[in-house]
C-alpha cells in the first residue's frame, strides 16, 4: 500500500492551483491549500475534511509565508511535494505600468515565490528529501509585449529555481522548473492588474488582441495529470513545458534564437571574453 504524500500548494482557490488541487485530492493524497481567500474551497473542504487543510496566505508577505509553511508542515506530520504556483499577471507595455504596479506584481510573482522556497526548503530537507514544483511559464525565454514584466518575474524564477536545484540536490530535494503553457485559468481577468494605456501604444495593444483572439486555452484540468506524473517520477527534469503546443512553441523559440546568434557570430568573436 502507497503512503499518501502531503502536498503543499499555494495559489490553490483558482486556475491551475485548484486543478491541481482537485487532483491530488482524487488521487488520495493530503493537501494543504493556500490562497489569500481559501473560502472557494469549502466544497472541496467538507467532501475531504481529513486530507485537506486551507491556509489564508499573502506570499508577499515573508513572515506570513514562514509561518504558513510551519503550519503546513504540522498539519500532517510533514511536507512531500510543494507546488509553488500563487502568482498574478501585469498587463500593461513596460512605459505604462507604474512603479507601484511593477513592484507589486514582483513581490507577488518573483519574490512571493521565493519566500515559499526559502519556507519549504528546511521542511523537505527533515523530512529526508522531497518534490518543489516552481510554476513559471513557457514564454521565460523572450519577452513579449504587455506583459513583459510577467515574463520578466517567471524569468527570474527560472534562474534562481535552477540555482535552488543544486543547492539542495544533496537533501534529496527535486526542484522541477515547471513552464505551464496557456491553460484557461482566469489569469486574464480575476488575477490581471492593467495598467492605464497610452495612445502611443494603441495600434500594437490592438495588434496583439488580434493575435492572441478570444481562445481562452484548454481547462487547468487538463494539466493537472501531467503534474501528477512529474511529481511521482523516480528522477524528475529540472524542467518540463506542459502542453503540446507550447512545447512547439518553445522549439521555435529557441531555434529562432540559435539562428539569430550564428547570424551575428563574427561581431560577436570580436571581443576576446
Amino acid at each position: 500500500m502507497t503512503t499518501a504524500r502531503v502536498w503543499f500548494i499555494t495559489g490553490a482557490t483558482r486556475g491551475l492551483g485548484r486543478a491541481f488541487t482537485e487532483a491530488v485530492l482524487a488521487a488520495g493524497d493530503r493537501v494543504v491549500a493556500a490562497s489569500r481567500n481559501v473560502e472557494p474551497l469549502a466544497d472541496l473542504a467538507a467532501e475531504h475534511p481529513d486530507r485537506l487543510v486551507r491556509i489564508p496566505l499573502d506570499v508577499s508577505d515573508r513572515a506570513a509565508v514562514l509561518a504558513a509553511a510551519d503550519d503546513a508542515a504540522a498539519a500532517f506530520g510533514g511536507l512531500d511535494v510543494v507546488v509553488n504556483n500563487a502568482g498574478g499577471l501585469l498587463y500593461g507595455m513596460v512605459e505604462e505600468a507604474t512603479e507601484e504596479q511593477i513592484r507589486a506584481h514582483l513581490d507577488v510573482n518573483f519574490f512571493g515565490a521565493v519566500w515559499v522556497a526559502q519556507a519549504v526548503v528546511p521542511h523537505l530537507r527533515e523530512r529526508g528529501g522531497g518534490r518543489l514544483l516552481q510554476v513559471t511559464s513557457m514564454g521565460t525565454g523572450g519577452g513579449m509585449a504587455s506583459v513583459g514584466f510577467y515574463g520578466a518575474g517567471k524569468a527570474a524564477l527560472d534562474s534562481v529555481s535552477e540555482a535552488l536545484a543544486m543547492e539542495v540536490a544533496q537533501f534529496g530535494i527535486k526542484v522541477t522548473v515547471v513552464q505551464m503553457g496557456g491553460y484557461d485559468t482566469g489569469l486574464f481577468t480575476a488575477g490581471t492588474t492593467t495598467a492605464e494605456r497610452r495612445p502611443e501604444y494603441a495600434d500594437l495593444h490592438a495588434e496583439l488582441e488580434r493575435m492572441w483572439g478570444d481562445e481562452a486555452g484548454p481547462a487547468p484540468s487538463t494539466a493537472a495529470p501531467v503534474i501528477l506524473e512529474l511529481a511521482a517520477l523516480p528522477d524528475p527534469p529540472r524542467r518540463l513545458i506542459v502542453g503540446g503546443a507550447s512545447y512547439d512553441m518553445v522549439q521555435d523559440m529557441d531555434r529562432a534564437r540559435t539562428e539569430l546568434y550564428r547570424a551575428w557570430e563574427e561581431l560577436s568573436r570580436k571581443a576576446p571574453g
